[in-house]
């Protein structure tokens, strides 16, 4: 059986955001979180009723707003217009009136969220936040395999240009080793040529001497 969500909300960055989920974790795994933001107090459970009707209309998609806005949470959300100096007192008002919003409405939202959210209708988001899940472990699964036939491919390439230096070396090895025998023949039979002639000159020097005499 499904597990039953549950809408969290956070704020990283320029943006409030807000996920429908099974679980913290899973809430943390969606925002791409690196650290438990719960624990750190930045993150928790909310029982909005706007925020978890827009979060069960698209479960394990994570929805944005302006932070420190009051606006609906959508997919694709602008910046915040009011950056800069006014960004940490927009922070610290948003934290404090998300502070008073959950001291105030806690029981009233949350039987205005259990009325308007049947059990049949968190079956239904809790199905397609599985299926959400699902679709992006697909994407991750074809982006791993497609690293992989990179590697397989870069390797086959970087085999094949290190085979052909090692035949190319071999061959130029064998080869000058040719040369070198060649040359090593070629002074063999110069120094002899050499001694040769020293022998026939010293020869009929002394004939051609004689002959004068």
């Amino acid at each position: 059986m499904a597990k039953k969500l549950k809408t969290y909300q956070t704020s990283l960055g320029f943006y409030d955001q807000a996920i429908a989920a099974p679980s913290m974790k899973a809430a943390l795994a969606a925002w791409g979180a690196s650290s438990n933001l719960f624990h750190q107090g930045v993150a928790r459970e909310t029982d909005d009723p706007d925020v978890v009707a827009a979060t069960m209309a698209k479960p394990g998609v994570v929805l944005r707003r302006p932070v420190g806005s009051d606006g609906p949470f959508t997919e694709s959300a602008e910046l915040p217009t009011d950056l800069g100096e006014g960004e940490s007192k927009t922070k610290s008002k948003t934290r404090s009136k998300s502070k008073a919003t959950s001291k105030k409405r806690p029981a009233k939202t949350a039987r205005n969220a259990s009325r308007e959210i049947d059990d049949a209708a968190a079956r239904k988001a809790a199905a397609a936040f599985e299926k959400e899940e699902r679709r992006r472990e697909a994407g991750r699964a074809k982006e791993e395999a497609a690293r992989a036939k990179e590697r397989a491919r870069r390797d086959k390439a970087v085999a094949a240009a290190e085979a052909a230096l090692d035949k190319a070396r071999r061959e130029h090895e064998a080869k000058a080793g040719a040369i070198e025998a060649e040359r090593a023949a070629l002074e063999a039979r110069a120094e002899a040529e050499q001694g040769r002639w020293d022998k026939q000159r010293h020869k009929l020097d002394q004939a051609l001497r004689r002959a004068r005499e």
